[in-house]
């Protein structure tokens, strides 16, 4: 209660207290609230070596010349809000940012512009941050030359909330992170993915929407990940997805939507995966199931108009479709249940010869297609005589 009652107000600007920044940070104590008015500091590295709040009024420019890492922060409790930060260097051996946030706890970084930083926000080593409406805008380069917008390392109760994302490596990158949840954002026409996990486990993404990825989303050497409402859409490319599920476990997704992507989500080695509730609508393939997952569940959700529904490369099945809708199933409903009577397969013999000669492409849609797909329902041969929904229900559910 005494530092809270001794805590003083800094002005910085032309006429004000402090003509810098700089000199602000020197006299501030633990406690104190800087005010920056509007301007244009140039003034290095500046660097917060203890609890306080940075403001910034009528969004002051804080240009690194593309030499310096604009604001290092390596104290607690900080709060850095209300700045345009803008042109940070770049190195090869150093990860320069525009904020960096270095084993120091719960810091608030929030409503910020970013234009042109190496990466926007990083953070590395920390626990309970909160990076909440931030509007973070990269100029696209090669992705070797190219950092994320949000970057987080070795952190743990985490909170990305409500920022928006474009022109980065990665829109959002999270690696050996837990305990965190990404919520709200937006995060589109990033080099690479909109959102990137590695080995990071207990977290959760919902409510974002991700739009014209290089490959959308990538949640990889990760366990019990929660992936709840999102919007993946418009992530075209011949290694493109909504998601990409690698070497992941025991993890839920639930109610998002998948939308005009060339594959809805790519399964290779995850296991016990729930995905229900979802909507596929106008992907290439909605799914596509590799060999080695197993003892994942499909159920519940909705396909419409997709090239493919389900593909895969391996013949024995380990993973249990039921009750989805399929726009594509042809069964009839005798007892009026809404259940159909008669199990769907929804891999066709096309994508069967697609996962092994990916230029027969060329063919879609020929009526030798047409022929041999009718011909495999009837006398099935190649497709996995296992992979059906036993209950396809018959009309679109509704979430």
């Amino acid at each position: 209660m005494t530092g809270a009652l001794s805590a003083a107000v800094i002005e910085v600007g032309a006429g004000r207290a402090c003509p810098n920044i700089r000199t602000a940070l020197e006299r501030a104590h633990s406690g104190d609230t800087i005010l920056v008015h509007p301007g244009v500091y140039a003034e290095g590295n500046l660097e917060i070596n203890k609890p306080l709040s940075l403001i910034g009024i009528g969004y002051p420019v804080l240009d690194g010349r593309h030499l310096d890492e604009v604001i290092t922060v390596n104290s607690p409790y900080v709060t850095v809000q209300g700045f345009d930060i803008r042109n940070s260097g770049q190195m090869s051996t150093k990860d320069l940012a525009g904020i960096k946030v270095l084993s120091a706890d719960s810091v608030v970084i929030a409503e910020n512009r970013f234009q042109d930083c190496n990466f926007a926000i990083y953070l590395s080593n920390t626990i309970g941050c909160r990076v909440s409406r931030n509007v973070v805008r990269g100029i696209i380069k090669e992705e070797q030359n190219s950092g994320n917008g949000i970057h987080l390392w070795k952190c743990a109760g985490a909170v990305i909330e409500e920022n928006y994302l474009t022109g980065h490596r990665d829109g959002i990158y999270f690696e050996f992170v837990t305990d965190s949840e990404i919520k709200g954002n937006t995060s589109e026409q990033n080099l690479r993915y909109g959102l990137h996990f590695m080995f990071s486990h207990s977290d959760s993404y919902h409510h974002n929407t991700f739009r014209n990825n290089g490959a959308g989303v990538a949640v990889m050497y990760s366990r019990q990940v929660s992936m709840t409402e999102n919007y993946f859409g418009y992530n075209w490319g011949s290694s493109a997805y909504g998601i990409l599920l690698k070497d992941i476990s025991d993890s839920h997704i639930w109610k998002n939507n998948f939308e005009h992507n060339s594959a809805g989500v790519y399964l290779e080695g995850a296991s016990r995966i729930i995905l229900e509730d979802n909507q596929f609508r106008e992907n290439g393939w909605a799914l596509r199931v590799q060999a080695s997952c197993d003892a994942n569940v499909i159920r519940s959700n909705n396909f419409f108009g997709n090239s493919f529904d389900v593909s895969t490369n391996g013949s024995l099945v380990l993973n249990t479709f039921n009750g989805n809708y399929w726009d594509k199933y042809e069964g009839y409903d005798l007892d009026r249940d809404g259940i159909g009577d008669v199990p769907y397969r929804p891999v066709s013999l096309y994508a069967v010869v697609v996962e092994r000669m990916p230029h027969a492409l060329m063919l879609m849609r020929s009526f030798m297609v047409y022929l041999m797909d009718k011909a495999e329902k009837i006398i099935p041969s190649l497709t996995p005589e296992q992979l059906m929904d036993e209950k396809p229900v018959m009309r679109p559910l509704a979430f």
